[in-house]
């Protein structure tokens, strides 16, 4: 009996760390620059930010900030909508959803560059 190859140990693999990003980094980076920031407990000027998002190792950070979640809801989206019965549908879908992550992550990508 042959086996199929599947690229869905992939999607899973970026699934799994978008899931760990979007839980453990995102509310840290809210939580600083949403309500740190803004409500003064600590000051960074916009100069100093701009700086520092030109550090290679932070364009790292955002680009993982950033993509990585984008994966982690392309493969949820994509189940829920299977699983509202749009089965039928499955590759375009997939196609759909993991395309909006992959454009996502190319624009990430060009952004970070600009820095």
């Amino acid at each position: 009996m042959a086996t199929r190859k599947t690229s869905e140990p992939f999607w899973w693999l970026l699934f799994a760390a978008g899931g760990m990003v979007a839980a453990l980094l995102v509310p840290v980076h809210l939580l600083v620059h949403g309500l740190a920031v803004p409500l003064g407990w600590t000051s960074i000027s916009h100069a100093r930010m701009l700086a520092l998002a030109g550090h290679p190792l932070v364009k790292l950070y955002l680009f993982a900030l950033i993509a990585l979640p984008l994966y982690h809801w392309a493969h949820r989206f994509r189940f829920i909508l299977e699983d509202l019965g749009l089965r039928g549908l499955r590759t375009p879908i997939a196609i759909l959803c993991y395309g909006a992550a992959v454009l996502g992550t190319v624009a990430t990508l060009w952004v970070l560059w600009q820095i």
